[in-house]
């Protein structure tokens, strides 16, 4: 479908030759809030909040690297001929999820075995600030009118999106073309999981770990489909999108530990702490 409108300046505030982009102040946003919220639940649980505020001080930023580094691996031809600083230049866009839950694991496993820590406890208080941190990171998306879906149809657009608030229709109007707001769509499929990973964790109260391979489960179920509808996914080889290959295997490997954590009786406490009654 066809349109005509001027997009949104992605740049917040410029400071002489410091520009503030829209899309790194909705990321730090959403890390901000993030922190919030683990250290509210560390605290609720007994767990000194400075432990959980130290892990993320080391994990977010590793997270925004390793995501980076990501990308640009599966984007390298992107790269290849730009000068060196555009592997760097984050504040334009291009950064991959997957990376930075690689990135945040690895940081959190080997923060929790120097403080002698649950990784599965830290893992289970940090799952719903990670999905909501998403849910808002997709907005940083909007703002550069990137991660979209493709054209949408005349009758789509008459029986969903003309009943969108009219700014994201504005900034889904690309060179003429009207197309798809996945980063929406992912967004809202995140806000639902980070209140069903709450439900979760404070009335079901499961075993350590399931919460945040519970996270692990609803983020890449999602993921998957949303993936097939965008334009500018990472491929691994030929047509064969490499975040919806990462989402199977993710669902598989986090059922799998699901059944033998519970098999083994490693998840012998609850998400608050009891000892799981056999």
């Amino acid at each position: 479908m066809t349109c005509t409108t001027d997009p949104l300046d992605p740049i917040f505030l410029e400071l002489g030759v410091l520009n503030i982009y829209w899309y790194g102040l909705i990321i730090a946003t959403g890390a901000l809030l993030g922190l919030w919220l683990a250290t509210y639940e560390s605290e609720r649980l007994g767990l000194k909040k400075d432990y959980m505020v130290d892990l993320l001080i080391y994990a977010i930023p590793i997270a925004i690297l390793s995501a980076r580094i990501y990308y640009v691996i599966f984007e390298w031809d992107r790269y290849a001929g730009q000068p060196f600083w555009k592997v760097f230049a984050v504040w334009e866009g291009g950064i991959a999820i997957h990376g930075a839950l690689i990135g945040s694991v690895l940081t959190a496993i080997v923060y929790t075995k120097v403080r002698k820590l649950s990784f599965w406890m830290m893992a289970d208080i940090a799952a719903p600030s990670l999905i909501l941190g998403q849910a808002i990171g997709r907005w940083g998306n909007f703002m550069n009118q990137e991660a979209h879906g493709g054209p949408v149809s005349e009758s789509f657009y008459q029986n969903v999106m003309q009943y969108l608030p009219g700014f994201i229709n504005q900034q889904m109007c690309i060179d003429g073309t009207l197309y798809h707001p996945t980063f929406l769509y992912e967004s809202l499929w995140n806000i639902t999981g980070f209140v069903l990973l709450l439900l979760l964790a404070r009335k079901v109260n499961p075993r350590r770990g399931e919460v945040f391979l519970s996270y692990v489960i609803w983020y890449s179920f999602g993921r998957f489909f949303i993936e097939a509808m965008r334009t500018d996914s990472l491929y691994i080889v030929g047509q064969l999108r490499t975040a919806q290959v990462i989402s199977i295997v993710l669902i598989v490997g986090a059922v799998l530990l699901i059944w033998y954590r519970r098999r083994t009786k490693q998840a012998d406490r609850h998400y608050n702490g009891k000892k799981v009654r056999h």
